[in-house]
């Protein structure tokens, strides 16, 4: 069984989820705001409170398939998350979990000025449910 975490990078936010204890559903966790310091370090915290074997972060891609300046900062990220952990670290393709995460709490009928409080997590949600989908 795996425990993963899957990250979403937002210039001011970054969202996480989990895996539940049989590392077969993610689930959010929680929203860092990058403001407040150095978000790896929150990350890793996360990560060890929820023995975390694998760390699965979303990349930008244009819909063509083709890296933008954002996937530079994704990579620089990752780069130095894998710094800093004994976790393996996974790059994943993130193309549309924002709006998939937008449609699920609109769906849902959150009001969507308090969906910025949790959009970062169920993007992150749905990235690492993506993943985990691909590893059965």
């Amino acid at each position: 069984m795996t425990r993963a975490l899957g990250i979403d990078l937002g210039d001011a936010r970054v969202g996480v989820a989990a895996t539940d204890d049989f590392g077969m559903l993610a689930h959010p966790v929680e929203t860092i705001q990058v403001r407040t310091g150095t978000v790896i370090g929150r990350i890793l915290e996360i990560a060890k409170q929820k023995n975390t074997d694998v760390i699965v972060v979303g990349m930008p891609r244009n819909m063509d398939g083709s890296f933008g300046p954002a996937a530079q900062k994704a990579r620089e990220f990752l780069e130095e998350l894998q710094a800093a952990t004994s976790c393996r670290v996974v790059a994943w393709d993130e193309r549309l979990t924002t709006v998939s995460a937008q449609r699920s709490l609109h769906e849902a009928g959150r009001n969507s000025r308090k969906q910025r409080q949790v959009i970062d997590q169920v993007a992150a949600q749905i990235l690492l449910q993506s993943w985990l989908d691909s590893q059965a």
